[in-house]
């Protein structure tokens, strides 16, 4: 498995993107928990590939106010598929609204037909989703309405919610 990356910069600051048979498998802040660069070890900086040129043209949109859609790029983060489960819910999230993550975990119970299952399992996996603002992972808050954490820092999540309208 050759896994590429490249570096892009943005009105939040670098991000490394990843790819992997022409599918994005990651994109990664500086500094992030859980970066590609600890998870991936020797990944290959290429730039000139179809899907980075793609990512970096819907983070254009992105960051200039338009709501592009997550179908237009090919993603395939790679988890476990309980964390695959978690990420689709995930990017079922409307631009410019919030959900709690005891909102997903009632999903996911519903999907896997349990009672319940424990917000502390569903924010592992959002904190693990390594297609970062693509898989908006930004837009989980907590049960009461706070801003908890966010694997690339909370003063990044501010600032996607306050882009996409979701003020604090």
């Amino acid at each position: 498995m050759e896994i590429m990356k490249t570096q892009y910069q943005t009105p939040i600051g670098a991000v490394t993107l990843a790819c992997n048979d022409g599918k994005l498998i990651g994109l990664w802040n500086d500094g992030q928990k859980y970066h590609g660069n600890d998870i991936f070890k020797g990944m290959t900086e290429k730039n000139d590939v179809p899907v980075f040129d793609a990512t970096k043209k819907w983070l254009d949109g992105y960051f200039a106010g338009k709501k592009p859609s997550i179908s237009e790029l090919p993603l395939a983060p790679v988890g476990t598929d309980f964390r695959q489960s978690v990420w689709k819910i995930l990017c079922e999230i409307p631009y410019g609204k919030v959900v709690s993550y005891g909102d997903i975990a009632k999903k996911m119970a519903a999907k896997m037909g349990r009672k319940s299952m424990a917000s502390r399992a569903i924010g592992g996996a959002v904190g693990h989703n390594p297609i970062s603002i693509i898989i908006p992972c930004h837009r989980v808050i907590g049960a009461n309405g706070t801003l908890t954490g966010y694997a690339g820092g909370v003063d990044i999540k501010i600032k996607l919610l306050e882009l996409e309208g979701v003020g604090w």
